[in-house]
């Protein structure tokens, strides 16, 4: 599975299914993140969240499960819906029947994030105490959230999602330099939990943050607004060899 993770924040389903039909052409793509923003944790919000049922899901999404729709390729990508909402438990369910293998919980978006996390593990499952590799969680931290936050829910998790970015929720914003210490310290505490990086990922930071002890890199704006996003995804992953995952 490559270090390396497109990240599609959707402005529709055609939209999504564009960037996906993109994405899956490159061989070493594994894994997908998609971005959901509901408008109120972060905002502006994204696809699916235009339009909501009466149970609080998103229509479009009740419509594909009511016709047992799935998120496409899902026979060679894994798909990690990072949840930047505040009704993530309500979702996470919609996507697990869509097809979806990882969630990021946003640490911030609830009062609880330790219930929130042991709730979905009794719920759904994840790891050794369901089916091993089937459904895996993690927790995202904002830029400016201290790590204490995230520190009771660690045994609840199988990675660490740190924000690049000082305002979540949107691609193209400018990489943050405090996250480069905010990942030095969460290291140093917890060399062995994943840690991936989600926001102003870019071929100039990357390398500091490969060197900083981060594993996997969820890249959005520098590979979609490249003229040729497989080159510039090979760029990413050359860095592999150099600098180590």
């Amino acid at each position: 599975m490559s270090f390396v993770v497109p990240a599609v924040l959707p402005s529709s389903r055609k939209d999504l299914e564009e960037k996906l039909a993109l994405v899956v052409q490159i061989p070493s793509v594994s894994r997908v993140q998609i971005d959901v923003v509901d408008g109120m944790f972060a905002e502006p919000a994204s696809w699916p969240y235009f339009a909501k049922a009466t149970n609080g899901i998103p229509t479009e999404l009740e419509i594909m499960v009511q016709k047992g729709e799935m998120l496409p390729y899902l026979d060679r990508i894994v798909y990690e819906i990072d949840l930047m909402c505040i009704d993530a438990e309500r979702m996470a369910q919609t996507w697990l029947i869509l097809g979806a293998t990882r969630l990021t919980f946003h640490a911030e978006s609830t009062t609880d994030i330790s219930r929130l996390l042991a709730f979905m593990r009794r719920s759904y499952g994840a790891g050794d105490g369901f089916i091993p590799g089937l459904v895996s969680y993690g927790v995202a931290l904002n830029v400016a959230s201290d790590l204490a936050l995230i520190e009771p829910c660690l045994d609840e998790v199988e990675y660490v999602q740190c924000m690049g970015i000082a305002r979540i929720g949107r691609q193209g914003q400018l990489f943050d330099p405090r996250v480069f210490e905010k990942i030095r310290a969460f290291h140093t505490r917890h060399p062995h939990i994943t840690l991936q990086v989600d926001g102003g990922v870019s071929l100039e930071n990357a390398k500091r943050l490969l060197m900083l002890g981060v594993s996997d890199l969820v890249i959005g704006s520098a590979l979609f607004s490249a003229r040729d996003i497989a080159a510039t995804f090979s760029k990413f992953e050359a860095l592999q060899s150099n600098y180590g995952v």
